[in-house]
């Protein structure tokens, strides 16, 4: 009988050694073709997404993924480019900025080229 147990304690033990690690849950992807509040909702929604502190001083919420390797900026209301959600991403040691405009254009360009300056100004 403890043969039978050690030998089943074994084989477990092997076979979890041997299971593949699960990564970092995938991040949500923009699809501009979903409303604002869906596409938030599912980005705010997402498992492991952690919220940056609320600074008064800027016009949207900074949400980023827990391997920080994805961020959202998520316009307030009053904001100038309000509605709209932009995402940063870190591939292949480079900033790519992406992002959904749902409100006023030229507003949503001046916000993209801060993000861009930010990203240059991390370098």
């Amino acid at each position: 009988m403890r043969e039978a147990a050690a030998f089943l304690l074994l084989t477990t033990i092997s076979l979890c050694a041997c299971a593949p690690k699960a990564g970092p849950p995938k991040a949500v992807a923009l699809d501009c073709s979903q409303s604002f509040e869906a596409l938030k909702g599912k980005i705010t929604a997402q498992p492991g997404l952690v919220a940056a502190p609320q600074e008064p001083t800027e016009p949207y919420r900074t949400y980023s993924t827990a391997d920080s390797r994805t961020s959202y900026f998520i316009t307030q209301p009053g904001a100038p480019a309000h509605l709209a959600i932009l995402m940063q991403q870190a591939v292949g040691g480079q900033i790519k900025n992406t992002g959904c405009a749902y409100g006023d254009k030229a507003a949503y360009e001046q916000l993209m080229a801060y993000l861009a300056g930010l990203k240059a100004g991390a370098k």
